[in-house]
């Protein structure tokens, strides 16, 4: 139990120290402290008795969060594979917890809604090289964040929706649209948000029987 504390306050502290430096310009200290962020994260869920799957997701956006440092367009190509894997795990575990909850099919209408209007926007403005990555990856990514909530429930479901807003800012920001005063602080900001309630869902749902779901399902109008 005190290791498991003594992790998420050092995750704590990391994600402050990260968020301090960059509202204050401070390149270097950003740089120390977001390469901690998903090791320590990843710790805490494995210490907390996490899937292997969730730990992979993990440090799959670790590797993507140390090629972002980069700006290399190579780097940024490596960079959103290693977080679309990091997706796919994600996928995968979500799917092996059970079937979706009621009402999936109305809010999957309304994340492909989502998904469609957001790269319509995008596209006229993104390099010609990026368009079709930026789909491939944002289909990957709604597809993630749909199945957190509508297969694990409204706190994982909150962190996917997080980890797209994260992503739809940096997709502005290639596509040279106007941003935010320090975009890269609520870039960061709603990343490592989204990163812990997807982790914190997921833990959470372990306690729930699959049984419960079915009769939440068969209840439910």
């Amino acid at each position: 139990m005190r290791a498991s504390r003594a992790l998420l306050a050092a995750f704590a502290l990391a994600v402050a120290a990260d968020l301090g430096c960059l509202a204050a310009g401070f390149h270097a200290g950003h740089v120390a402290a977001k390469v901690l962020l998903m090791p320590l994260l990843a710790a805490w869920a494995a210490r907390a008795g996490g899937p292997r799957l969730l730990v992979a997701a993990l440090l799959c956006g670790w590797g993507g969060d140390v090629l972002l440092l980069s700006d290399a367009d190579p780097a940024f190509m490596a960079g959103m594979a290693c977080f679309a894997a990091g997706h796919v795990c994600y996928l995968v575990l979500f799917h092996r917890h059970g079937p979706p909850r009621a009402r999936a099919g109305v809010l999957a209408v309304g994340y492909a809604a989502a998904l469609l209007t957001l790269v319509v926007l995008l596209w006229p403005d993104l390099p010609a090289g990026l368009r079709g990555p930026v789909a491939g990856y944002s289909t990957l990514l709604t597809a993630m964040a749909y199945a957190a909530l509508t297969r694990i429930g409204p706190v994982a479901g909150l962190g996917g929706a997080l980890f797209m807003l994260s992503d739809t800012l940096i997709a502005t920001g290639v596509a040279d649209w106007p941003q935010l005063p320090r975009p890269d602080f609520w870039i960061m900001l709603t990343y490592v948000a989204g990163q812990f309630l997807l982790v914190r869902g997921t833990l959470d749902a372990r306690s729930v029987p699959a049984a419960a779901y079915r009769e939440v399902r068969q209840t439910t109008p």
